[in-house]
């Protein structure tokens, strides 16, 4: 599994960078009780790996059957895992599947089904504490539709959090994805709402652990018309 940086924190880390050196450089030369610049570089390379951090991107490869398989779209933690009716789309009663992103994880998002994209929209809404259920219809989102190989549409919901200020998705309407591709970033702290099928075989459980483009988090339900 190889790292780099996302596209998304080039910039950033450059423009951080160069802050904290003109912070840093001119206290060390100038300020004669050298504790005080020690403690301002030590501060500051720590702010400065966890930002490095936060914006890695490694290169991952799902190793299952990828013709019905649901995979996790990010790193983090299942927070939710219930009955809905989702009302923005598919109109219909679903299984929706919450993994709730720390500081911590990678933030790039992944494709959760191999398919073909119909229907992406950005909301704009409050910045709620991602983990609340209601951040997923009242924050800062976007909607992606992502029609299965077997036909199944499965929705998949990007959320800005009380930290998180932009959503980034980068698929198309019409056009052909797989789980091994980025679907998209959230800048500091969010999380993903999938949307499935009542009938989806689903193989985590609350409070578990989710690598995105790794782990397999649910299975479709093979359709004759597929």
């Amino acid at each position: 599994m190889k790292y780099k940086i996302h596209r998304e924190g080039q910039n950033i880390i450059f423009v951080l960078l160069f802050i904290l050196l003109v912070i840093n450089i001119p206290a060390y030369l100038f300020i004669e009780w050298k504790v005080i610049p020690v403690i301002f570089i030590v501060i500051s390379s720590i702010f400065f790996l966890l930002v490095v951090n936060f914006f890695r991107s490694p290169r991952r490869y799902f190793k299952g059957d990828h013709a019905n398989a649901v995979v996790s779209s990010v790193d983090g933690t299942v927070v939710a895992l219930e009955e809905v009716y989702e009302d923005e789309y598919l109109h219909r009663n679903c299984i929706q599947l919450s993994v709730f992103m720390s500081i911590f994880n990678v933030h790039a998002n992944w494709v959760p089904v191999e398919g073909t994209v119909k229907y992406v929209k950005h909301h704009n809404g409050r910045f709620l504490a991602a983990y609340l259920p209601k951040s997923s219809t009242e924050n800062e989102r976007s909607a992606v539709v992502i029609q299965a190989r077997n036909g199944d549409d499965i929705l998949v919901r990007q959320i800005a959090g009380a930290i998180a200020r932009r959503i980034v998705t980068y698929v198309e309407p019409g056009e052909h994805v797989s789980v091994e591709q980025h679907m998209g970033f959230i800048k500091f702290g969010s999380r993903v709402d999938l949307f499935l099928p009542l009938d989806s075989e689903i193989l985590v459980k609350l409070g578990d652990k989710t690598v995105g483009g790794v782990t397999q988090v649910a299975r479709l339900k093979p359709r004759n018309n597929a």
